[in-house]
């Protein structure tokens, strides 16, 4: 008997494989949920401005001044700001840190994803918690302190690039600010040290009219004072702004330094980011 003989059967195209905007989106997803698992982190990171604005509007709840305006009221946008800047540079600070020293950043790197996939999982991250963040702070300023949403589309729109703006600068310089701790054990220290001291010269928990020159001078170097700005503008009637060091809100100069901080802040990661440690 003769053997039947066996025909090659062509191998089918799988197809394009995936671009690193849709591996993004997935990577972003799996960020999100990794960060809801670790109930700890997630009760941490939105109570803790909520917490502090609970306690600074308890202990300076009087009128200032001839604005119109409570103490109170002007404690809600600041720790807003606070907040957006606690969900990207200090998260993504100590995380990526994190993931350095335990190999994870290896591994992944070792792997067919494209880099700009894991910078834009951490991207959607960083703005879903941002946003979230910002939701429950401004949900306690109006129903608590009587802060008033702004009914003007303009204030609106100033909001949205205040928001997108200094979110993306801090979260920059999160990415960027990874790379110099040399362990796991040390990141915290590393990225929370200056984040206060920020909070401090920055207009969060001290009253601008009250912060000498020379400290407000070194806050303005740095986009959580712009941020802080920006939203009291938004959020505080224009009889408030004689609080500023300038008298004014000004929204341009805001755009200006968070929009630079941006380019400065991607020249930094572009510059510094490793994906393995200095050991490596």
């Amino acid at each position: 008997m003769t053997a039947t003989p066996v025909q090659a059967v062509p191998r089918t195209s799988a197809g394009p494989l995936p671009g690193a905007w849709r591996l993004g989106l997935s990577r972003g997803a799996l960020e999100i949920r990794q960060f809801f698992r670790q109930r700890e982190q997630v009760v941490f990171t939105f109570s803790f401005p909520v917490v502090f604005l609970f306690l600074f509007a308890s202990i300076f709840h009087d009128k200032v001044g001839s604005t119109g305006i409570t103490a109170s009221q002007l404690y809600v946008p600041a720790m807003m700001a606070s907040g957006i800047m606690s969900t990207s540079f200090q998260s993504l600070g100590i995380s990526i840190a994190v993931e350095r020293d335990e190999k994870a950043l290896r591994r992944l790197r070792g792997t067919p994803m494209p880099p700009a996939a894991y910078f834009l999982g951490k991207i959607w991250l960083v703005l879903f918690t941002g946003a979230l963040e910002t939701a429950i702070l401004l949900a306690v300023g109006t129903g608590v302190y009587d802060v008033r949403l702004p009914s003007d589309p303009g204030r609106w729109f100033d909001f949205t690039w205040i928001f997108v703006l200094g979110l993306t600068a801090c979260a920059l310089l999160g990415i960027a600010i990874s790379s110099v701790p040399r362990s796991a054990k040390s990141a915290s220290s590393v990225v929370v040290l200056p984040f206060l001291l920020l909070q401090f010269v920055s207009g969060v928990y001290i009253a601008v009219d009250t912060i000498p020159g020379w400290m407000l001078d070194i806050g303005a170097l740095f986009p959580l004072k712009w941020l802080c700005q920006g939203l009291r503008g938004v959020f505080l009637p224009d009889s408030a702004r004689v609080l500023e060091q300038a008298g004014s809100w000004e929204f341009g100069r805001t755009a200006l330094v968070l929009g630079a901080w941006c380019v400065g802040g991607l020249v930094l990661c572009l510059l510094t980011f490793r994906w393995k440690d200095r050991r490596g």
